[in-house]
């Protein structure tokens, strides 16, 4: 058994690095090893960490991120807004907490800013893993913060990149870093998996009927859930999904765009500045649903025909695509950065005449247009495909395994 602290200065819900961060939790703990987790999560019980300790670090109120987002009973400023003395002060508070659970074989901490220097600070054996989000949000064309992100790096037993394009991002933003290795994130296969059409229908229905009051919050999904999508699945129709955050660089739009004058419905799932926006141009038959958790997607993503991952900006890895191949959805990812990586890794078990459409260089309705032309059949053999691809390469049983293994070599 080894006692590992797993520091993540966000929340556990939602987006990527919350995400990354349970199932690291879950992984661990059901391996029999003693985790703590220390975040800013006030509602744990809400999610399985395989019994992991959670410890939410006292930062006095102000949190640094790196895309404006609303946190309950913290206020959320841009890491570059900060001051050296409020940076100072966040890291020495995280610092305290997790030094207080010493001893322990390893401290695995998230993001280089601001993972590393709280490891660093600590002074136990640690572990750094990059997620992308600060290196382009917020430490590119910032020379300070690179800077510090250089300095404190070092000190890491390794630093953990999700793709070779984030390797090459960290270089380009922080300069040369020794001991840089790359282990994908992982999917939970046992939870994404394909389910029978009316199955799925039935257990999505039944967990939207279990979501609290939205009260307005948009990390909680639209009230009313369970009858849109009681309605909107009453007809088997062609379905398009999407989800993720509604900002710009998410390229919703593109996806909007994409679908008018084709035969096909879409589902757009997330919370984020650009849904008003996208609401406004969206064709018709484009349901959208709030942000939902993932006891809901692993029953919406089968009632999809096809994942659309329109990303313009870069990402680290492409998470959704993964677990959208995972549940047995082809998906259809602009073929950049990381999502170039899971693009090749799902194509590569694809008929070969149809081993094109994973992904999509510059205009996204060609593609799209011929995924959802494709016989059912064939698309469930691609979805099929999909899987497999994602069980032998992404599972987070084998990723938390190699990710504990930089520190036993």
């Amino acid at each position: 058994m080894v006692r590992i602290l797993l520091w993540h200065g966000y929340l556990l819900g939602g987006t990527g690095s919350n995400v990354y961060t349970r199932a690291l939790a879950r992984e661990w703990s059901r391996a029999g090893h003693d985790v703590v987790v220390f975040c800013q999560e006030r509602h744990p019980d809400d999610y399985d960490l395989g019994g992991a300790e959670v410890v939410r670090p006292d930062i006095g109120g102000l949190l640094p991120v790196f895309v404006l987002d609303r946190y309950e009973g913290l206020e959320a400023k841009l890491l570059p807004d900060f001051t050296p003395d409020e940076r100072r002060r966040y890291v020495a508070l995280n610092a305290d907490a997790v030094r207080e659970h010493l001893p322990a074989d390893l401290v695995f901490t998230n993001h280089v800013l601001l993972g590393a220097p709280v490891g660093a600070a600590v002074g136990a054996p640690f572990i750094v893993k990059a997620h992308g989000s600060e290196l382009e949000y917020s430490m590119r064309g910032n020379e300070e913060l690179s800077a510090w992100g250089r300095e404190t790096l070092p000190a890491a037993e390794a630093v953990v990149v999700g793709s070779e394009h984030i390797r090459d991002v960290l270089q380009d933003v922080v300069g040369h870093v020794d001991d840089v290795h790359v282990v994908p994130p992982g999917v939970d296969v046992d939870e994404f998996k394909p389910e029978p059409r009316a199955e799925a229908l039935q257990n999505l229905l039944s967990e939207a009927r279990r979501d609290p009051p939205n009260g307005g919050n948009e990390r909680l999904p639209d009230a009313g859930n369970a009858e849109r999508f009681a309605d909107f699945f009453a007809a088997n129709e062609p379905t398009v999904v999407y989800f993720g955050k509604l900002l710009y660089n998410k390229g919703v739009h593109l996806l909007l765009d994409a679908l008018r004058d084709l035969d096909a419905r879409a589902v757009i799932v997330g919370f984020g500045d650009y849904r008003a926006e996208l609401e406004a141009q969206a064709p018709a038959r484009t349901l959208f649903t709030g942000a939902l958790e993932h006891r809901h997607l692993v029953h919406l993503l089968p009632l999809a025909d096809v994942c659309v991952v329109p990303l313009i900006f870069p990402e680290a890895f492409g998470m959704v695509a993964a677990e959208a191949a995972a549940a047995g959805v082809p998906p259809l990812v602009a073929r950049h950065s990381g999502l170039a990586e899971i693009a090749a890794g799902v194509e590569a078990g694809y008929p070969a005449g149809l081993r094109d459409l994973a992904g999509y260089d510059q205009d996204l309705r060609p593609k799209l247009e011929r995924l959802l032309a494709l016989p059912l059949e064939q698309r469930r053999e691609l979805g099929a495909a999909a899987r497999r691809a994602v069980v032998e390469r992404w599972s987070w049983s084998s990723v938390s395994e190699r990710l504990l293994s930089l520190h036993l070599r």
